[in-house]
């Protein structure tokens, strides 16, 4: 062991040299600094964000920042609060997303382990020789002798040991590598995370869909009931022998039955919302009328909203983190790519036992063994090396112009998120108007028309005014409801019930089970302190 750190030390100008030759004095000093690793310390990208929201001065509109991690109960829907839940615990995706991440973990684990020996392995053989009389090296000495087996014709060796191969890490090869393991983790858990909202949100959605079409019913049926009150009138006005009604009755039957095809057709769309939404929570299509049926209505969105700052999203939402994340791991590719340009010194070493006879082999005279340090230099590639090192930072470069169109793509969906809710929110207040006044023009058609005042055509036209502004307002709650949704899941609001599920405010007694395969919050081996909150390296 003397022997080999007198070489070690003997090998340690030859490394110094060689760094100033290749790199100068700066790359010596920025290597002392990076903590003896070559290649570029991380540090976040800058990315284009907005000091504010475009409708920032509109007064439904706030800045303060919000509590984002349960946005759903601010609809106040004990039914939404158990779906979310529901489908946290049970959806299959989420849970595919989270054995993804235990793979990513795994890989770690196996790249953590390259920063101690490599090679580290137990040993032992036998072997059997027979050797040809011809190629013996002296076929005169009698077997007997004490050098008889250099001419005898077979022989055993038997041997046990092990042997061990460490590449030390002097240019931080495999530090920098567990760098880049630890931003890859980090940004399979923002993928699940991202998973996470889009996953709330297409519930939320769904389920507003799912109150819009019921309303549409509601409104559709209810029409139907007016306008076969308006056959029963023409069919009465008919037997009472008014010749300028033969045409009402077939005219208000057409109606009718349009109508009820209608209904037809949203219950086709109300039982396909209902089948999207148990596979949503991990099960498989059937009836759940049983849970949905209630009082429950399309979920009405607050007046107000709070929507912090466009700054905020770089770190909430957990796509544009994931971007960052990727960014961060291929600068460690770099500084892998740049250790390449060095020699690689390993220690290398051998010991065991060998004897001829087993009963020998353990006896101390058997006992032998190497050690030595070694170097391998690829001096005759750096053109090689170092369009390997232009490859990475040009991935690099990709990864921050990826990262940098994320936060993009961020702020104009909260924009137009932002937008569409002012004015659907807008629109529903005008089509309640509308409504309204539609319903006192039919009930005032209507007793025009009994007292034969009015055409059927004239009650027609006014019962489909009713109809198409009863089934417009429908429209417009839901649209302001999935607004308001599309501005939460825009702002990666939700992600955080991975942290507390009991912020989600529901309960899951009421609703049947998944099949029996394990949780996503099971399948998700986390939270972790390193992965949880500051994500940056500086």
């Amino acid at each position: 062991m003397a022997i080999c750190s007198r070489r070690l030390a003997a090998l340690a100008p030859v490394c110094l040299l060689t760094l100033i030759c290749a790199t100068g004095c700066t790359g010596v000093r920025d290597y002392v600094h990076n903590g003896f690793k070559v290649g570029p310390n991380y540090k976040r990208p800058a990315a284009p964000v907005a000091d504010e929201w475009i409708d920032s001065q509109d007064p439904r509109v706030s800045s303060v920042p919000g509590d984002y991690r349960a946005w759903w109960t601010i609809f106040n829907d004990p039914i939404l609060n158990n779906l979310v839940l529901t489908a946290y615990q049970q959806n299959i995706t989420l849970r595919e997303a989270g054995f993804r991440v235990a793979e990513v973990q795994a890989q770690r684990g196996v790249v953590v382990g390259n920063i101690f020996p490599q090679l580290q392995q137990v040993e032992a053989d036998y072997t059997r020789t027979q050797r040809s009389q011809e190629t013996a090296l002296f076929p005169s000495i009698p077997a007997g002798s004490p050098f008889g087996n250099l001419a005898a014709p077979q022989f055993s060796n038997w041997r046990v040991g092990g042997s061990l191969a460490w590449e030390l890490d002097f240019w931080g090869r495999y530090r920098r590598a567990i760098e880049g393991a630890d931003a890859r983790l980090n940004a399979s858990v923002e993928e699940f995370d991202d998973a996470l909202v889009l996953l709330i949100g297409e519930v939320a959605r769904t389920y507003v869909e799912f109150r819009t079409i019921e309303q549409q019913l509601e409104v559709a049926r209810e029409n139907a009931e007016l306008q076969s009150e308006s056959v029963r009138v023409a069919e009465a006005r008919l037997k009472a022998m008014a010749a300028e009604s033969e045409l009402d009755t077939p005219q208000a039957r057409a109606n009718l039955g349009n109508t009820l095809a209608t209904v037809e057709a949203l219950e086709i769309q109300r039982r396909q919302a209902q089948n999207r939404l148990a596979v949503l929570m991990g099960m498989p299509p059937h009836d759940l009328n049983y849970l949905l049926d209630g009082p429950a209505g399309i979920p009405t969105a607050p007046d107000t909203v709070a929507v912090g700052i466009p700054a905020e999203l770089v770190w909430r939402r957990p796509d544009v983190r994931r971007a960052e994340r990727l960014v961060a791991a291929q600068s460690a590719e770099i500084g892998i790519a740049q250790s390449e340009l060095y020699p690689h010194i390993s220690i290398n070493g051998t010991m065991g036992w060998e004897a001829a006879q087993f009963s020998d082999v353990f006896k101390s005279s058997a006992f032998g063994g190497t050690i030595g340090p070694s170097l391998r230099w690829n001096v005759l590639n750096y053109g090689r090396l170092l369009n390997n090192i232009r490859v990475q930072d040009a991935r690099f470069q990709q990864l921050v112009a990826n990262y940098q169109q994320t936060v993009l793509q961020a702020n104009e969906e909260a924009e137009n998120a932002i937008v569409a809710y002012l004015h659907f929110t807008d629109q529903v207040r005008v089509r309640e108007e509308s409504a309204k006044q539609a319903r006192e023009a039919e009930r005032v058609a209507q007793v025009k028309y009994r007292e034969g005042e009015i055409d059927f055509n004239r009650l027609f036209t006014v019962q489909q005014l009713l109809l198409n502004q009863q089934e417009l307002l429908a429209i417009a709650r839901g649209n302001a409801a999935q607004s308001l949704v599309d501005l939460y899941r825009a702002l990666g609001g939700g992600w955080e019930i991975r942290l507390d599920p009991s912020v989600a405010g529901g309960s899951t007694h009421e609703l049947p089970a998944g099949p029996p395969l394990p949780s996503a919050a099971e399948a998700l081996p986390l939270p972790q302190p390193e992965l949880e909150g500051g994500r940056d390296e500086e």
